[in-house]
């Protein structure tokens, strides 16, 4: 478990199980701003992947600028911040881009929206959580604790799942059932 002042090597052994090969999967988180929740999902899936997973995250209205609060979680517990940014998903639908295996929204706001057709049919998932930006005063610091460990909690049940094993219906399926977990917003226990 990571916990803040305390360093923690990489988890490796995790990802052994998720797929015999050597293949990277690209994993896009999206949220409306991309400030947050979907940075500290990139961080997080980059820091616990492995180098199993290349992680992005992106935003339908992007605010053009990380929030402090998301960058000091992540440094308390010692996950690294070199290159995060905020950013539109249009950098995604270029031709040139990163095809994503992947494409999980962890804001209502972001699965309530029409998205751009990705191209190679990602699998998708919501995995919605309270907004913590939307918290201020004393108990912001801690809204964005909260909403890592609920992040970090999804990733760490992502990157368990033997993809190597299942068929894209069952991948899919638990990729969607992860968004359910302790914290899930409404539509993330309900929709789907």
């Amino acid at each position: 478990m990571l916990r803040p002042g305390h360093a923690r090597r990489p988890v490796q052994s995790l990802l052994l199980r998720f797929a015999m090969d050597d293949r990277m999967f690209n994993v896009l988180f999206l949220c409306t701003g991309n400030s947050a929740r979907s940075i500290l999902a990139e961080a997080l899936l980059t820091r616990l992947g492995a180098g199993r997973f290349h992680a992005f995250s992106a935003g339908s209205q992007p605010r053009g600028a990380v929030h402090p609060m998301a960058l000091e979680v992540l440094a308390d517990y010692h996950v690294p911040t070199a290159g995060l940014r905020s950013k539109s998903w249009q950098e995604f639908e270029a031709p040139d881009a990163p095809r994503m295996d992947f494409v999980i929204t962890v804001c209502d706001n972001a699965a309530g929206e029409t998205c751009p057709v990705w191209p190679g049919q990602p699998i998708t998932a919501h995995w919605g959580i309270e907004d913590p930006a939307a918290v201020e005063g004393d108990g912001q610091k801690l809204a964005f604790i909260q909403a890592f460990n609920r992040l970090r909690r999804r990733i760490e049940l992502f990157t368990a799942l033997p993809a190597a094993s299942l068929d894209r219906l069952e991948l899919e399926q638990r990729t969607r059932g992860i968004g359910k977990e302790e914290g899930a917003t409404a539509k993330a226990r309900d929709g789907q």
